[in-house]
């Protein structure tokens, strides 16, 4: 696990790399006493320690209990950034994994995050609240409809073409019923 006071990556971005489980790291909080919390995020859980008016606390948290994982737009005096935040009900328990100006490498993290974790994909909108991009049923995220697989492509040779020809079997008057019977036996 990674320790110290800055975070993993450069000194003005911030990167967790979400392969490399656990890490630990320092995150600014605004309500704490040094502005400074410390950060233990595993798979299954997150420990937050920090200190408040003079106390020493730790949170234990499970991942479950956040709500997922948020990308969120944040503008500023150095331009506008993306961030990849692990969203929780309580504004003051989100915790950054990503910052960088660079988007396209945010949303990759994003959907990093989101598969690691088994947590789903948040947007935050321009009111703070966080919305689901995608529709899904459970966990299942649901999609368009992908169209039928072309018959004329360069692997029609590799599929058998008779699964396509096999014609759905019927029963005629002529075939035989057998009501009545105990049982069917088959002899030679």
């Amino acid at each position: 696990m990674r320790s110290g006071g800055c975070p993993a990556g450069s000194g003005r971005a911030l990167r967790l790399d979400p392969f490399a489980l656990p890490v630990r790291y320092a995150a600014s909080d605004a309500a704490a006493d040094e502005q400074v919390r410390e950060v233990e995020l595993h798979r299954t859980r997150v420990v937050v320690r920090r200190s408040l008016a003079g106390m020493r606390m730790a949170l234990n948290l499970p991942v479950s209990a956040f709500a997922g994982v948020g990308l969120r737009l944040l503008t500023g005096e150095g331009g506008a950034q993306a961030a990849v935040v692990l969203a929780h009900p309580d504004p003051g328990l989100a915790l950054p994994l990503y910052v960088s100006a660079e988007a396209d490498d945010a949303v990759a993290d994003w959907r990093s995050w989101g598969a690691v974790l088994g947590l789903p994909l948040l947007v935050e909108r321009e009111d703070g609240s966080w919305r689901e991009p995608f529709t899904r049923l459970g966990a299942l995220r649901l999609g368009e409809v992908r169209p039928r697989r072309r018959r004329r492509s360069a692997l029609k040779r590799r599929r058998p073409s008779i699964l396509l020809r096999r014609a759905r079997g019927e029963l005629t008057a002529a075939a035989p019923v057998h009501r009545g019977e105990r049982e069917i036996i088959a002899r030679n």
